[in-house]
């Protein structure tokens, strides 16, 4: 049987492993990806970019199981953990974890240098620091007027863990922590995988358990986005190697919860063009969740290709992986991951994903047992 601590190494080692499958050829399209690469199969992969001049490239490498900001601040979300020893809501959004990316400095891959994980953060992300900290906000109100995005879900998994084996309650607290983040369909990813992850740590749990869990507890277009993709995914699982298909079919679907298709990137043209990318919507889906659970039902849970059909689909390739990485691997625990994988990962990253894992999953169980009590102690209350 496979342990608790073996499912928590599995989401943390898999968070890193999504995330640098898909790293290297991020904000490709599909089609650029086939031209360029055929087909990603592992971590040590060349980045689409590195042969570009370092200020096009703002200074980063990436390539050969380098790491992003979805890893970084899934270590800094269990760092909080660690350090309040609870659940946790918007206002350790604000206190904690703001220090973990603004002012505690870490190893940060992508720079190969030490330093604050907010000089590595995309705009949305660094949000946290101008609501929390320069605009002094209410907690509960932080992402507010942010951008749209997967930024919050990208890192959420740890809140499924602590509150491994209960969907809801997972869900309930990433929504109250994220909201000092994200709004919107990009706040209620965060809730939705989070959820995802507690189902996974279930034993004998099945693909469709966990879709079953994300469909009655998402909202909106979220939860119609799921459904769609899902049920397109089982019926085309004879099809499946048939990637030309299933990439068209499924972001056909996608494209009516998510206006953007492929022109994901920002470049001068696009200023002072009004459009309805990134805006709050209870209509709309971020991309990388329902992607990520279609995959993982086309493949019937098959860890590895889950992963890769997701990373080589294009646009968001790094949070795809994270986003599948993380709910099989507290499926499977680590042993599902190839030790060649975890090698080059805590190498190149000056990581040690296991020992991360060990000390959050004492933290985690001891939260768990603590809530186990105070549920025991509410009986007295119908005595």
């Amino acid at each position: 049987m496979t342990s608790f601590r073996d499912r928590v190494r599995g989401v943390v080692a898999s968070t890193a492993l999504g995330d640098a499958m898909g790293a290297p050829i991020e904000k490709l399209t599909y089609e650029g990806i086939k031209s360029q690469y055929g087909r990603v199969e592992s971590i040590m992969t060349r980045w689409h970019k590195m042969d570009l001049p370092a200020d096009v490239r703002l200074g980063r490498v990436r390539g050969d199981g380098i790491v992003t900001d979805d890893t970084l601040m899934t270590v800094a979300l269990i760092n909080v953990y660690m350090t309040e020893g609870r659940h946790l809501d918007a206002y350790d959004m604000g206190n904690e974890f703001v220090k973990e990316i603004a002012f505690r400095k870490t190893f940060v891959p992508e720079l190969n240098q030490e330093t604050y994980i907010i000089d590595r953060l995309f705009y949305p992300e660094k949000y946290i620091f101008m609501r929390h900290v320069l605009a002094n906000c209410d907690p509960r109100e932080g992402g507010i007027g942010n951008m749209v995005n997967c930024g919050a879900a990208m890192y959420i998994a740890p809140i499924g863990i602590v509150n491994a084996g209960h969907p809801k309650a997972a869900y309930d607290e990433a929504i109250l922590f994220a909201m000092g983040h994200q709004v919107s369909y990009g706040l209620e990813a965060a809730g939705v995988l989070a959820a995802c992850v507690a189902k996974a740590f279930e034993p004998g749990v099945t693909v469709d358990d966990i879709v079953e869990t994300a469909v009655s507890l998402a909202k909106d277009g979220t939860k119609a986005a799921i459904e769609e993709l899902t049920d397109k995914a089982r019926a085309l699982r004879t099809e499946r190697d048939n990637m030309d298909k299933v990439i068209a079919e499924f972001q056909a679907i996608m494209l009516k919860y998510s206006p953007m298709g492929d022109d994901v990137s920002r470049h001068i043209d696009k200023v002072g063009v009004p459009s309805n990318h990134y805006t709050p919507s209870r209509l709309w889906s971020i991309e990388e969740l329902p992607m990520a659970l279609a995959f993982i039902v086309l493949n019937d849970g098959d860890y590895y290709r889950s992963m890769l059909d997701g990373v080589n689909s294009g646009r968001d390739t790094d949070s795809i992986g994270v986003m599948a990485g993380v709910i099989l691997g507290a499926m499977y625990g680590h042993e599902v991951i190839k030790a060649s994988d975890i090698e080059q990962l805590n190498k190149v990253n000056r990581l040690d994903l296991f020992a991360i894992a060990d000390r959050f999953s004492d933290m985690a169980a001891n939260i768990i047992k603590d809530d186990l009590r105070a549920h025991e102690a509410r009986r007295s209350i119908l005595e």
